[in-house]
């Protein structure tokens, strides 16, 4: 007729749960049914993430005495583990004696305290304790103050109960002399009132008492005596009798429906074993004179729950039990417990309400936990966040990681969303980058109207003005080309970029080599007998212009048609950013163009190396020999600069590239030209060309 015991373990872990303690100590009797609790709640509590510092098994046979200090402090070295852990929730299971035997322990201590300074011990706890428990506060009137003060604020699970009509004035009726040889009532008479009773067998012979006048009153007794009101333990007596009452009538009314009366009018059957009516109490149900419904679950256990009442101890050594929470099984589970928090009045020497009960403090968000070696899990260093995770709440198990869109804020405790990385038109970089390309494009199209004009001078005709042209409109094509990386990439801007710029600086090189061989062979033709006359003219020229950019144009258009470059997210390159960028589809494809434009070069800078030495009237390629030198070392700079940078930086890297070297072959192939057609117009003439270098 009492709550599942199990139901009653349940709401203990909830309770801990709902106050975030996940360290406390355990203390049983050291019987069968306190080695059953053991058994049962520390899995419990291992599942829900709480430790326990500490097991004390506390005999049952504990007794109020001075023999019971003096064997203390013989036995001190188990105080610490109770009264010195860091665990301020405290799990009491048993009958009177763990109450006890923490009464003997700080009665003890504080009797020889002076003796035994070295130990430092608080019995300021929060004792939790089982509906089991027998809390006898009304023994700790013979202790100090600091006894019954120390179980102030104490929870406990207790019985479901109500008051019952007439319970009170039934009370008032007792009396040693109506007992009839009960000798519980003399032995409790003649505690309580510090009387003797003449049959009484349990006073105390330490004491020597006036005999009991049999005129006390049981409501004169203050409450840590004795309790006028209906506690758990009598409303489940007052249920069972009424249960077996039920039970019987049950039976009756079947077995008469089935049998006879006799002459007298009395029903016809032998006297009831009791094992028969186990079948009639499975099937109970009855609403009491409180108006509580009796019944009971399959189980054979009465389908009832516990009330959570807070201890409150005064000076007078009196105390109330105040409820604080109720334990329903008819809620949801995990919710069957609900506390009244507003309610619960804590022990005062408490640092801060609700207590903490953990092994260490807790962690500040921004830190995950980090198991310490040699310890239970609740024990555990706090560890910042790594890179790239956070944590929100305090005494986070595991710090987690942000969203792909979002990063740790500095101190961890919170993600942002991270800023988009791109070349944007307002940025400074784009505003230098744009007024650099638009400023050499002018220079390109001011150096091409020069050619223009004065393309009936010798100083043009003598260089291949068709070559000429092709050159300066690919330079001014590359400058123009470095706009298409500004903005936020496209499936336009990004299928253009590379291979664009790729194609133009190919017919730029091959105009350039192919400018390097006209001026090689032109001084070949000059010898006496020569057969390279033949191959002077346009067509070498254009051939060569026409292969060797057909070739970048094939590789560029396999890129295409097999991996196009499209618009990405780069998310982790970079820890605060966004990187929008083009994925280029096929790094290799990417790469073959770079090297087919580096192989241009080369070629370029070996034939112009080996013309170098040609007649300064005739000699072209000592520029084109620098130009190439410049365009090579800025391209050989660009690959590691290139692959060493990320984001936006990236991008203004190439676009740097471009600009540098195509503003390179612009003022190392042309500033001496139109130096003399500007400044030195008496040069720029036939008789100035066909001169022979001394």
């Amino acid at each position: 007729m009492v709550p599942s015991e199990y139901f009653q373990y349940k709401g203990i872990i909830q309770l801990l749960l709902h106050f975030k303690w996940k360290w406390v100590g355990l203390i049983a009797q050291d019987d069968e049914g306190g080695e059953h609790f053991l058994q049962t709640i520390e899995p419990m509590l291992s599942q829900n993430g709480i430790c326990s510092e500490f097991t004390q098994r506390v005999p049952t046979n504990v007794r109020f005495s001075e023999n019971v200090f003096k064997m203390l402090l013989d036995r001190l070295n188990i105080l610490p583990a109770v009264l010195v852990g860091k665990a301020n929730a405290v799990i009491v299971s048993g009958e009177s004696a763990p109450i006890t035997w923490l009464a003997n322990s700080v009665a003890a201590i504080d009797l020889y305290r002076t003796k035994y300074r070295q130990y430092t011990f608080s019995a300021v706890k929060v004792w939790i304790t089982t509906a089991q428990i027998d809390f006898r506060v009304y023994k700790l009137q013979m202790m100090s103050d600091i006894i019954s003060r120390m179980f102030h604020g104490s929870i406990s699970f207790t019985i479901h109960s109500k008051e019952i009509q007439d319970f009170r004035a039934f009370l008032q009726t007792i009396n040693p002399s109506e007992a009839d040889g009960d000798g519980f009532i003399n032995d409790f008479w003649a505690e309580a009132f510090s009387c003797s009773v003449s049959d009484s067998a349990g006073v105390s012979t330490f004491f020597r008492h006036s005999p009991c006048t049999e005129e006390e009153m049981l409501e004169s007794l203050p409450a840590p005596f004795f309790e006028m009101s209906m506690t758990g333990h009598s409303y489940s007596i007052y249920n069972a009798v009424h249960a077996l009452a039920h039970a019987l009538h049950i039976m009756y009314s079947e077995r008469a429906s089935n049998k006879g009366m006799d002459a007298w009018g009395n029903l016809s059957f032998k006297n009831v074993e009791p094992w028969k009516l186990h079948s009639f109490l499975q099937r109970i149900s009855f609403n009491n004179s409180a108006g509580d419904l009796i019944t009971l679950n399959e189980h054979g256990e009465l389908a009832a729950g516990f009330d959570i009442t807070n201890l409150i101890t005064f000076r007078n050594k009196s105390y109330v039990r105040v409820e604080v929470g109720t334990l329903d099984p008819r809620n949801p589970p995990g919710k069957e417990l609900t506390i009244f928090e507003d309610r619960v009045e804590w022990h005062k020497g408490l640092n801060q309400v609700p207590p903490l009960s953990v092994c260490n403090d807790e962690c500040r968000p921004g830190n995950g936990k980090k198991k310490k070696e040699g310890e239970k899990f609740c024990c555990y260093d706090c560890a910042p966040c790594p890179d790239g995770m956070f944590s929100d709440e305090k005494d986070k198990e595991t710090c987690l990681r942000c969203p792909e869109d979002q990063y740790p804020n500095k101190a961890k405790d919170q993600c942002i969303l991270k800023i988009p990385n791109f070349l944007a038109y307002d940025d400074i970089l784009t505003i230098i980058s744009t007024s650099f390309a638009l400023l050499l494009s002018l220079m390109t199209l001011l150096v091409l109207s020069i050619f223009i004009k004065h393309q009936e001078t010798a100083i043009v005709k003598a260089n291949n003005i068709s070559l000429t042209y092709i050159l300066l409109i690919c330079l001014l094509l590359s400058f123009l080309c470095s706009l298409l990386f500004i903005g936020m990439p496209n499936e336009a801007t990004c299928l253009l970029r590379q291979t664009s710029f790729g194609i133009i600086f190919s017919v730029a090189l091959s105009s350039i080599l192919a400018k390097t061989i006209s001026v090689v062979l032109a001084f070949m033709a000059t010898k006496p007998g020569s057969r390279m006359r033949k191959w002077l003219g346009q067509k070498l020229a254009y051939s060569i212009v026409l292969f060797s950019s057909t070739i970048q144009l094939g590789i560029c258009t396999l890129w295409l048609t097999t991996s196009p470059p499209s618009p990405d997210l780069d998310m982790h390159s970079m820890a605060e950013e966004i990187v929008f960028l083009c994925n280029e589809g096929s790094a290799t494809m990417f790469y073959c163009v770079l090297g087919y434009m580096g192989f241009l070069a080369i070629v370029s800078f070996t034939v112009a190396f080996l013309a170098r030495k040609l007649p300064d009237t005739f000699n072209e390629a000592k520029f084109i020999t620098f130009s190439m030198l410049v365009f090579c070392s800025v391209w050989l700079t660009f690959v590691p600069t290139y692959l060493s940078t990320r984001g936006k930086y990236m991008v203004a890297v190439e676009i740097f590239s471009i600009l540098a070297s195509s503003a390179g072959l612009l003022c190392c192939i042309f500033s001496p030209k139109c130096y003399i057609i500007l400044l030195r117009p008496d040069l720029n003439n036939r008789e100035q060309l066909i001169q022979k270098k001394l």
